[in-house]
């Protein structure tokens, strides 16, 4: 959870804002406000999938000589979601043999599918679209929430067109926001309640002069939620403005787990402890009273990269797959299993497969950042 500024692989300022324009930002501000009728509603992630989409990492640009770590790192995530449903994986042409390479060892690699497209980066939780039902007819369809480089803080050029890339690719009509978000910063239990982090969904750099109200009205429109609940920052803290989904996570109807970091061995007690102060007090759109399950992040990683100030270590960027949870660990043996044993309990019927991703914690992301589900249609 260690997320500075430079997190998800931005080699430097001048590397950040290249290729970046204000026009993409300002386009969806003009568009006329939502409707305040549901016209669709976002599945849970723990409901059922037809598939996981991935992105493979081709860039020495952004990843520089952390690049062969961070691909191994995603070939193990795509293994380990491909043992219980197919994952599809963007790879640019320039990087399709090194994928294809890696591949070949995988033990799953039947189920997983290199996939030509065009993209900068692997951050498909924030580039790719968020999928959401159709309440008239049940119809999936894929909701672009225009990314923008967290605010134009990194080349993205192409990773502005992945949302449409994916809604071509899986059949689905796309859906453009009037907002720009990432799919990050939203986290939804499928009955009407979301946990939405004002650091970055209110930022300027995404949408000046927004209110929440506004913001509430195109996710109720969207994603079908009727309460969000506001997480507090910290703007800045990390190239994303603090990600909802490496803070809290619904699991299950009135279940909320909580990263806190208990020791301040990251600097973000504070900011942690207020989420669970506000949590604490707060009802999801049902009525209900939150339950808070809280894990700690782990204190000693022994990752010879867990001292890099990007280096993102906490459990709740897990990701949920049909039947299994994919979650991280980070070679504390007492944080690591405490957090197995409180996901296992949270999700009894299913499998808990942790795995090692040194690569891409180094580079201020997790599992569930590089992952979009695909739900059943």
């Amino acid at each position: 959870m260690k997320r500075r500024l430079f997190a998800h692989g931005v080699a430097s300022a001048g590397l950040a804002f290249a290729g970046c324009g204000g026009a993409k930002e300002a386009a969806p501000a003009a568009l006329p406000e939502s409707s305040t009728t549901p016209t669709h509603r976002m599945p849970d992630e723990g409901e059922r999938h037809a598939k996981t989409w991935m992105a493979f990492a081709g860039s020495r640009d952004i990843w520089g000589s952390d690049l062969p770590a961070v691909q191994q790192d995603l070939i193990r995530i795509a293994n380990a979601i491909a043992a219980f449903e197919p994952v599809s994986m963007l790879v640019n042409a320039d990087a399709r043999a090194t994928a294809a390479a890696l591949l070949a060892n995988a033990s799953q690699r039947a189920q997983i599918t290199l996939v030509d497209a065009s993209l900068d980066d692997l951050w498909m939780r924030d580039t790719g679209p968020v999928f959401a039902r159709r309440l008239s007819d049940g119809a999936l369809q894929a909701v672009d929430f225009n990314f923008n480089g967290w605010g134009n803080k990194q080349a993205h050029a192409r990773d502005a067109t992945v949302a449409a890339q994916v809604s071509l690719l899986s059949g689905t009509q796309a859906v453009k926001s009037q907002r720009v978000l990432e799919g990050g910063a939203i986290e939804v239990d499928g009955e009407g309640t979301a946990l939405v982090k004002e650091s970055c969904t209110l930022n300027a750099n995404r949408n000046p002069g927004v209110s929440k109200a506004s913001i509430e009205l195109e996710l109720r429109h969207l994603l079908g939620v009727q309460k969000v609940l506001w997480l507090p920052g910290p703007a800045g803290g990390d190239i994303t403005d603090a990600h909802t989904d490496f803070y809290a996570r619904f699991a299950g109807g009135g279940v909320v787990v909580v990263s806190h970091d208990a020791n301040d061995a990251y600097g973000e007690r504070a900011v942690t402890q207020r989420h669970i102060d506000v949590l604490r007090s707060a009802t999801d759109a049902a009525g209900r009273a939150l339950r808070l399950e809280v894990i700690n992040v782990p204190d000693a990683p022994s990752s010879t990269r867990a001292n890099d100030a990007s280096f993102a270590a906490g459990y709740i960027n897990y990701y949920l797959c049909n039947g299994a949870l994919v979650m991280p660990r980070f070679g504390d043996a007492s944080a690591d299993a405490a957090a197995q044993q409180t996901l296992a309990r949270l999700y009894p019927t299913r499998r808990v497969v942790p795995i090692t991703i040194d690569g891409i914690a180094a580079g201020g992301g997790g599992i569930h950042c590089t992952t979009q589900q695909e739900p059943s249609r």
